[in-house]
């Protein structure tokens, strides 16, 4: 069996930046095994699989190189950002995910992607900031001293972890283990550490595993992050805000999220750029 498949960068304007994505947009019969398998191969954060096309919707899966996921950010864009490219589907589209049905906007002509996220959820406040800073390999301190870390979900919860100064986020240091144990107490599924400063807003992801130990661009995690800054009425927010992320993993990414009030609850869109960047086929 051949299996085509692309390689896109997300969350950049440039080639080899942002977060990496293998696609395969060709629906064909593959077994959860096998796609489980080529995750690992291929090794990005994430792979994803087409299984259904319809003039202006396609139905896709997520593989981590450990696991299945609901939903995910750059996987949402990059797929969507290949699907119209090659005249797979119109734009706007809905993607439909184990999560539920994401609108997504391509502009094919700025090389961006936009989607929409499902209505925040806003998950209860975790309060060990001892694991916390453990788990960042920092002082208690260096965690902000007035914003709680909480879980918020638009499709995947991260754990957001404010912390007190851009300085203390890049000294950051991952304790697998510790993010962990933090990940399983709050209902996170990652630590999405993030300052707020002059320049804006900064962030990074930890994970609680091996197969993903840092993510240059977390789209996922930047819509709850969004949300949160929104609810507080931080960084400008409720508005746009661009978050940075990446930088100490050699991969520079821009995250562009607009949040603002939508009946009693918010309204959370993220984009950013797309460029694809090579193209290959799975030979099984």
């Amino acid at each position: 069996m051949e299996l085509p498949f692309r390689i896109v960068d997300v969350f950049t304007e440039r080639p080899l930046a942002g977060n990496q994505l293998c696609v395969v947009p060709q629906p064909v019969d593959v077994d959860d095994e096998t796609m489980q398998a080529i995750a690992v191969e291929i090794g990005f954060s994430e792979t994803t699989f087409v299984t259904e096309v319809g003039p202006d919707r396609y139905a896709m899966r997520i593989f981590t190189p450990d696991e299945e996921l609901p939903f995910a950010g750059h996987p949402t864009l990059g797929t969507a950002f290949v699907m119209v490219s090659e005249g797979r589907v119109e734009s706007p589209l809905v993607q439909v995910v184990k999560a539920g049905e994401i609108p997504v906007e391509v502009d094919l002509e700025r090389g961006f992607a936009t989607m929409r996220q499902l209505p925040p959820e806003f998950g209860p406040e975790f309060e060990d900031r001892e694991l916390l800073a453990r788990a960042c390999g920092l002082e208690l301190e260096d965690l902000h001293p007035d914003l709680p870390a909480q879980t918020v979900s638009t499709g995947l919860p991260p754990l957001l972890v404010p912390l007190r100064s851009l300085e203390a986020l890049r000294r950051a240091r991952i304790d697998v283990a510790a993010v962990a144990e933090a990940c399983e107490r709050s209902g996170g599924e990652e630590l999405y550490l993030f300052a707020i400063g002059e320049g804006g807003v900064t962030a990074r992801f930890f994970g609680p595993t091996p197969g993903i130990v840092e993510d240059p661009a977390t789209g996922s995690a930047a819509g709850p992050l969004g949300a949160y800054l929104a609810a507080r009425g931080l960084a400008g927010m409720p508005g746009s805000i661009v978050i940075r992320q990446g930088e100490q993993v050699g991969r520079p990414s821009e995250l562009h999220v607009e949040v603002r009030p939508e009946g009693g609850s918010w309204l959370v869109l993220v984009g950013g750029g797309v460029r694809t960047v090579g193209a290959g086929v799975f030979r099984l």
